[in-house]
């Protein structure tokens, strides 16, 4: 702030003395010198406060004190000699000491407000230039400079502007891109270190349930329960290993439910795990079905151990509802699952509803009617 104030004083200063310079000459008329050079640069004092901000007013301002000069031009052409000898000099991009500060602010208004109101600021301009030329009696000469001061002092800097801000905005996107690149490499490299310590867990488990199917001594039922744990870690260890593969190479995403699994057989899964679901279908399932009902189970096994699950199934309407908890759950809400399937269903055209059910919890989800 400190640096942008001091930056600001000294181009003031620097103006002021360019003003001080092209106006009357203190010595021969001391009045005429604080009348217009002090107003200029009280003017410029305006300028320079509200230019960083607002270029376009800093522009319209410089009217007042950088007036056009058609007199003076940064070159000149004969262009029109063969026509008019009066035209053997028409000065082109008419010049003041004030020039610098012109072409400032103008390329200021591309850089940080094009639009509008720079395009106003402009129009403004060119009004004052219509204006001096037809007071200074017209010609072609002088249409010729003032055309060439809008298009030099004006509409070039603009376009720079507008051009540089484009290139900064371009390379902002860039930055973005190769941040959003670093954090996907890094999620990348943690799901790799998860899939290294989940899997030698899932191992572990499978190992273990093995050994306890073979125990001697088991009851046949106990025997089977052991056997579906080894079969549900390898599985599980086994999607793992899809999802890590994703990861590491582009392709399709791998289904995270077991192939052409259907409703009734998911409902029968969670009530082999111990879950108390009962299931109510009428007609086909539609295709989000699955999803909602694994959401479902999976929300009530987390979070209302032991409470009996209602299933309802229709073309039109997927619920789950469960009854107050038998025990207190033991785990916290991350809140993802639920945050995907809301924008799943949002993209499907569906509603969902997600909310306290008198002593239990209710997840719906609504589609149109085929």
């Amino acid at each position: 702030m400190k640096r942008t104030l001091v930056a600001d004083l000294v181009w003031w200063l620097v103006l002021s003395v360019l003003a001080a310079a092209g106006g009357p000459d203190p010595l021969r008329d001391l009045p005429a010198f604080l009348l217009v050079t002090g107003g200029r640069i009280v003017l410029l004092g305006v300028v320079v406060a509200v230019g960083r901000r607002l270029p376009p007013l800093a522009v319209v301002l410089l009217l007042g004190a950088a007036p056009w000069n058609l007199a003076e031009g940064l070159a000149t052409t004969s262009l029109f000699a063969s026509i008019d000898p009066a035209l053997v000099q028409i000065k082109l991009v008419p010049i003041g000491l004030l020039l610098p500060a012109v072409v400032w602010y103008a390329y200021l208004c591309g850089r940080r407000m094009p639009g509008r109101w720079s395009l106003a600021a402009f129009a403004v301009v060119a009004v004052a230039g219509v204006w001096t030329v037809l007071a200074a009696g017209g010609g072609v000469a002088r249409w010729i400079t003032m055309i060439s001061g809008l298009l030099g002092s004006y509409a070039l800097p603009y376009t720079l502007g507008v051009l540089r801000r484009g290139l900064l905005q371009q390379r902002e996107r860039a930055a973005r891109s190769a941040e959003e690149q670093a954090r996907l490499r890094e999620r990348t490299r943690i799901a790799h270190d998860m899939h290294d310590s989940l899997g030698h867990d899932l191992a572990l488990i499978a190992v273990r349930a093995a050994a306890l199917e073979l125990a001697p001594g088991l009851a046949p039922e106990q025997a089977r329960a052991a056997g579906e744990v080894r079969a549900a870690a390898a599985e599980a260890t086994e999607r793992l290993r899809q999802i890590v593969g994703f990861l590491r190479e582009e392709g399709e995403a791998p289904s995270l439910t077991p192939s052409g699994e259907s409703v009734a057989e998911l409902v029968e899964r969670a009530r082999e795990s111990g879950m108390d679901v009962r299931l109510e279908q009428e007609g086909p399932a539609p295709e989000l079905a699955h999803r909602v009902v694994q959401e479902g189970l999976t929300n009530a096994a987390k979070h209302a151990p032991g409470a009996p699950v209602r299933v309802t199934v229709t073309p039109t309407l997927v619920s789950v509802r469960n009854g107050a908890p038998a025990r207190r759950a033991t785990v916290r809400s991350g809140g993802l699952g639920l945050a995907g399937l809301r924008e799943r269903v949002r993209l499907a055209g569906a509603t969902l509803e997600a909310r306290p059910d008198g002593d239990g919890f209710l997840l719906a989800v609504r589609l149109d009617p085929p």
